[in-house]
């Protein structure tokens, strides 16, 4: 059986490395995880006003969510923070309050930058956001993909091979926590 894993792209950009980097993990993912590689164009802005009658993105992001064994975060870092299309997609999963989405499920997060730092910050504010509304984060290996900027030819492929082991890596390490995380 294999672990389904809504796997969030943190950009909205058609060429972004978040997407890129969230297909390849799809193609290297072990036989135990299936990827959905899920963007957040559809997702429209939360307003508690709107609660009482969700509109169907907002419902069907939810209904995705809860019917996965986990979630993996692939985001980049805008501004020292996470995008604002992230946010607003975790706000309107964990709503209503009390009956977050992600709740009970086992989480990764993986940050990305074509600059040395990875997404360092984006992911320490994932990490500080998530708690309260999700399951257990997957500690270790920490992963903040820097330099990306030239690991994918012009079709989007993964072409280097150094990152594509540290996305090896972390699958490996997911799918262990993931296994564990769903007895």
């Amino acid at each position: 059986m294999a672990y389904h894993i809504v796997t969030i792209v943190g950009s909205i950009r058609k060429q972004s490395f978040s997407l890129k980097i969230a297909n390849a993990l799809a193609k290297l993912a072990p036989a135990s995880l299936k990827l959905d590689v899920t963007t957040l164009q559809e997702i429209s802005f939360f307003n508690q006003d709107l609660e009482a009658a969700p509109p169907a993105d907002w419902l069907a992001f939810r209904e995705k969510l809860q019917k996965s064994n986990g979630v993996l975060f692939v985001t980049p870092e805008y501004n020292r923070s996470i995008p604002g299309v992230l946010k607003n997609a975790i706000d309107v999963a964990s709503r209503p309050y009390g009956k977050s989405s992600f709740i009970g499920k086992p989480i990764g997060i993986i940050g990305n930058s074509p600059g040395p730092l990875g997404g360092v910050n984006a992911v320490k504010h994932l990490q500080n956001i998530l708690p309260g509304i999700s399951g257990p984060i997957l500690g270790q290996p920490e992963t903040y993909l820097n330099g990306v900027g030239d690991a994918f030819d012009d079709n989007g492929e993964l072409t280097k091979e150094s990152l594509e082991g540290v996305l090896q890596q972390y699958l490996d390490a997911f799918a262990a926590f993931i296994e564990k995380q769903n007895r």
